[in-house]
């Protein structure tokens, strides 16, 4: 276990500045169940949090293990896996540990233990990742009520590659429309490579869409209230057979400890 000394994830409050789109974020949460955000109004969020060195961070990505738990017989998927307990003043990587889902959650892949490859030292303790976990338990402190805001957060963080080829469509959430039996969701957009689809769709408790939107560019973000809504990934092709095709994310999940 590494303690990661911190001061942001406890409601700090935002620079005045940026302020108005923090707001926003957090209205479009309690209004809709989740919200979409550009690039271009994450990555001053994040710089205020701390981000640095993106490009250091989303290389990281070129060093992902191969999921060898799809169920679907897939081998399109590579990932690595951390865990953090996150409480007001510090964020704790806690010990290496499997991902479990029950398979009312995941029909697909739950009911079992994954160990997937853990994440880098270097890459958990990074700016950037620092930077995003600040700024996502700033937003769920705030969206918490007090009566329910835990002690401490349980924190799950998965580094995402999908890949595609002519053969072989990459499926970034084979298990299909569904949710992660979290609090919360963070998937933050960190390269695109000669893919096409991968629409983003979100879903009410009666599985009808409220929200389409794609993931485009580095630092596109969708947060999710994982208690109000459903979402899911369209599967992702190569525009260009020839060269390598693939999705990345950073997916980053909240629940009570």
């Amino acid at each position: 276990m590494n303690d990661i000394p911190d001061q942001n994830t406890d409601g700090t409050e935002v620079d005045p500045v940026l302020a108005p789109a923090f707001e926003q974020i957090e209205a479009n949460l309690l209004e809709k169940g989740f919200s979409f955000e550009r690039a271009e109004s994450m990555k001053p969020l994040l710089e205020h949090f701390g981000l640095e060195d993106w490009e250091g961070f989303a290389a990281s990505w070129n060093r992902l293990g191969l999921d060898r738990y799809m169920a679907d017989g897939g081998r399109y998927r590579r990932r690595r896996h951390a865990t953090y307990s996150m409480q007001p003043g510090s964020i704790t990587r806690k010990r290496h540990q499997p991902h479990y889902q029950s398979r009312d959650h995941n029909l697909l892949n739950g009911g079992i233990e994954r160990w997937f490859r853990p994440m880098e030292d270097s890459i958990a303790a990074h700016p950037a990742m620092l930077a995003i976990l600040r700024s996502f338990g700033t937003l769920a402190h705030d969206l918490t009520d007090d009566s329910e805001r835990p002690e401490t957060w349980h924190v799950e963080v998965h580094q995402f590659r999908i890949e595609a080829r002519t053969d072989m469509s990459g499926q970034p959430t084979p298990e299909g429309m569904h949710r992660d039996g979290v609090d919360w969701v963070l998937v933050l957009m960190v390269s695109r490579q000669n893919i096409k689809s991968g629409v983003t769709t979100i879903h009410d408790n009666k599985r009808e869409t409220v929200g389409s939107f794609t993931l485009e560019n580095p630092l596109d973000a969708a947060i999710v209230d994982d208690h109000r809504v459903y979402h899911g990934v369209t599967a992702v092709e190569p525009i260009d057979s020839s060269r390598e095709a693939h999705r990345d994310v950073l997916v980053v999940t909240l629940r009570h400890e």
